[in-house]
């Protein structure tokens, strides 16, 4: 028997939030209605100035922030049912990861913050919410992501084919499926952050469209090299990392130390082949007999990153998770979704071998609708 959920995240772009209703059966996880909502101009201001500069947030804005956010993720919640036509009541629940604004799963105390507050997206649309997918798995010995492995296995494995499922957001994440193993996976690096934001410093854009800007100049070699030997791209698994990592200040450490500062443009053509090396690299590295990759989120939209993964990886197939029957920007919030549908049968939502986890968990906090 098939029930409907709803699935809600946004990601590092902070840019939106996207919506999905899915029909979830045993094996099966099919998209009904999809929709994607701006986050306020307010929530966004307030967003940027948490995650890039943290240490001067005061806990009221905070505060203020995690509601703005909860209003925000039921509206898009609402909109998504009252374009998708279905009854409410038809809904079993919604499943939202809300918006990271920090991570820090390897730190003294460890610990991974998701706002957008549950509690007004339960009251505010009526449907009972799981949220705080993330902590559990910390709770656990684990660093609380990557969380999608598990659902890629569900949606995308194959019998008789292994691949690799990539998904570049704001950070990319790759998921090894492999038949007759454990699903594994882990954070790559950095996927479109690094670009959006030094578009965003340079030309005022939101993202580097098609990647047309990092098209029209070549990578720099030295600035290349010093990115790349950052001791994050040499760490074994379990490994997860975030935008309080990788960001401007990490970006211009490197540029101070290299002896020619490259062009603007330059600059941007290698953060492109770092997002493509990365991803590349560590895929042939932990998983040569793949042979496949598909790739879901925004940088599957970047022609120029595409090709250069494309060039990377000569000799494998290289397509998106459109093939395999899930548009390429609904991927992450299907997985929360399907993660919900976990959480309220008492099922475990995280996979030890890809978080580091002591056990497997159920995870998630519920909240009545």
């Amino acid at each position: 028997m098939s029930e409907l959920y709803i699935g809600l995240i946004s990601g590092t772009s902070m840019d939106a939030i996207d919506a999905v209703l899915v029909e979830i059966g045993h094996g099966t996880c099919r998209i009904r209605a999809t929709h994607s909502q701006s986050i306020s101009a307010e929530a966004r201001k307030k967003l940027r100035a948490v995650v890039g500069h943290p240490e001067r947030v005061p806990l009221e804005k905070l505060g203020e922030l995690d509601t703005l956010l909860g209003w925000d993720f039921a509206a898009a919640a609402n909109e998504l049912i009252r374009l998708s036509g279905e009854d409410r009541q038809a809904i079993r629940a919604i499943g939202s990861h809300g918006q990271t604004v920090f991570h820090s799963p390897r730190g003294p105390a460890p610990f991974t913050m998701q706002l957008g507050d549950a509690n007004l997206i339960a009251e505010q649309t009526g449907l009972t919410t799981v949220a705080d997918f993330r902590r559990r798995d910390l709770a656990a010995g684990g660093e609380g992501a990557p969380l999608v492995p598990a659902f890629h296995e569900a949606v995308f494995g194959d019998a008789a084919e292994s691949r690799a499922v990539c998904n570049i957001g704001g950070i990319a994440n790759l998921s090894l499926l492999v038949p007759g193993k454990p699903v594994s996976g882990f954070d790559t690096g950095p996927g479109n952050a690094l670009m959006d934001a030094w578009i965003r410093l340079q030309l005022g854009g939101e993202f580097d469209e098609n990647g047309h800007w990092a098209a029209t100049a070549e990578p720099d070699n030295n600035l290349l090299t010093a990115l790349l030997d950052y001791e994050y791209f040499h760490r074994s698994p379990p490994k997860s990392t975030g935008v309080e990592e990788f960001n401007l200040a990490w970006l211009q450490r490197h540029l101070e130390e290299i002896p020619d500062a490259p062009a603007p443009a330059a600059v941007q053509s290698t953060l492109c082949q770092l997002t493509a090396e990365t991803i590349a690299g560590s895929l042939t590295r932990a998983c040569p007999q793949a042979g496949s990759i598909y790739l879901c989120g925004g940088g599957a939209h970047n022609e120029t990153l595409v090709q250069r993964l494309r060039n990377r990886l000569d000799g494998w197939y290289l397509g998106t998770t459109d093939d395999l029957g899930i548009g390429v920007d609904w991927v992450e919030a299907a997985a929360f979704a399907w993660l919900a549908s976990r959480t309220l049968a008492g099922l475990p939502g995280n996979v030890p071998e890809v978080t580091g986890a002591d056990r497997e968990v159920v995870l998630g906090a519920i909240y009545q609708g």
